[in-house]
C-alpha cells in the first residue's frame, strides 16, 4: 500500500480524480470513495485493470492509496465539486493508476487525427479490449491514452506528463511511434450497478479506424480463449481478495454475486462481439 505525498492537480473526468506524489517515487491518478459517480467506482477500477492485465491488455499499474485526513485538512483542493458545495475529499483507502511520471516529460493524449492513428504501434490491443468490454459489460465508451517516447528513452519505463486533445506536428521528430493504454474501468459493471445490461454499441472505441485489422471472429480470438480457459472462479477469487471493504461498504455478497455473473458471462462474448458487428455503425470495416 502506496501513502499519497502531495496533490498535483486536479484531472478531468466525472470522477473528479486527482493527481498526486506518492510514496513510491511515482505519480497516481486518484479517485476518491465519496467520488460523484459511486463508491463502487473503485471497486470496478481495481478489478477491472487486474482483469484486463490478466488477458495481456496494456493498461497502467494499479495502486491502493492511502490518503490522510492531515493531508486532505492541508490541501484545500482535494474536494469535490458538488452543485451546491465543495465537499473535502474523503480520508483513507483509494484508487490510483500510475500516472506516467514526471508532468513535465512526455507528452499525453486522448485523441489522434487518423494520420498519426494508423501509427499506433500496438492498435491490435483495441480488440483485445473490446472483448474485455464486453465481457464486463462496460457501460462507458473505450477510454485510452496515446503517448509517444523518445528515442532514447523507448526501452526505459514510460514516463509522462498531463493530457493534451491531440498532438503538434513538432512533436514527430526524435521520437518513436505511438503507443495506447487503455484507462478508466470505472464504468464495466454498469458502474455503482453491478449488473450486465448489455447493449451493442457499448465499450466500442468511437473511431472505427482502431478496428480495420479486425477481418472476423478469429481477430478475437487470442482474448476470447484467454477468458474463456484462463479466467477460472479461483483466479477471479484471488482478484477481489484484497479489496479495501469500505469499497464495497462490507457487502462481500454483492462482490461473490458480481463475479459469480462475470464468470458465467465468459461463453457469451461472442455473441456480443457479433451483436457489435452488425449495428447499422459497422464498427469493423472490413469484417468479411
Amino acid at each position: 500500500m502506496l501513502l499519497a505525498i502531495e496533490q498535483i492537480r486536479r484531472m478531468r473526468g466525472g470522477a473528479q480524480s486527482h493527481l498526486m506524489r506518492c510514496s513510491d517515487g511515482h505519480y497516481y491518478v486518484v479517485k476518491f470513495q465519496n467520488n460523484p459517480q459511486h463508491r463502487r467506482i473503485l471497486v470496478n477500477e481495481l478489478l477491472g485493470t487486474r482483469l484486463a492485465a490478466r488477458l495481456g491488455l496494456p493498461t497502467t499499474p494499479p495502486e491502493i492509496i492511502q490518503v490522510s485526513e492531515e493531508l486532505i485538512r492541508l490541501t484545500p483542493e482535494l474536494c469535490m465539486e458538488m452543485p451546491r458545495a465543495r465537499v473535502p475529499c474523503q480520508p483513507g483507502l483509494q484508487f490510483g493508476s500510475r500516472y506516467p511520471g514526471d508532468p513535465r516529460r512526455l507528452t499525453l493524449h486522448d485523441f489522434l487525427p487518423d494520420e498519426q492513428l494508423r501509427r499506433v504501434e500496438n492498435v491490435y490491443d483495441f480488440a483485445g479490449m473490446l472483448v474485455f468490454d464486453k465481457w464486463t459489460c462496460n457501460t462507458n465508451g473505450r477510454q485510452t491514452i496515446f503517448y509517444r517516447e523518445p528515442v532514447e528513452e523507448a526501452a526505459q519505463e514510460w514516463r509522462g506528463a498531463e493530457v493534451s486533445p491531440s498532438p503538434t506536428a513538432e512533436a514527430a521528430d526524435g521520437a518513436s511511434g505511438y503507443k495506447t493504454r487503455m484507462i478508466d474501468q470505472g464504468f464495466c459493471f454498469n458502474a455503482g450497478e453491478w449488473n450486465y445490461p448489455d447493449a451493442p454499441l457499448r465499450g466500442l472505441y468511437a473511431r472505427n479506424r482502431v478496428y480495420e485489422g479486425i477481418t472476423g471472429m478469429e481477430s478475437f480470438a487470442p482474448w476470447t480463449a484467454r477468458v474463456e480457459k484462463s479466467m477460472t472462479e479461483r483466479v477471479l477469487a484471488d482478484i477481489i481478495s484484497d479489496l479495501p471493504p469500505e469499497w464495497y461498504e462490507d457487502d462481500y455478497d454483492a462482490v461473490t454475486r458480481l463475479i459469480e455473473q462475470l464468470y458465467r458471462r465468459r461463453a457469451r462474448v461472442p455473441e456480443l462481439l457479433l451483436s457489435a458487428k452488425n449495428t447499422t455503425r459497422q464498427p469493423f470495416p472490413n469484417w468479411r
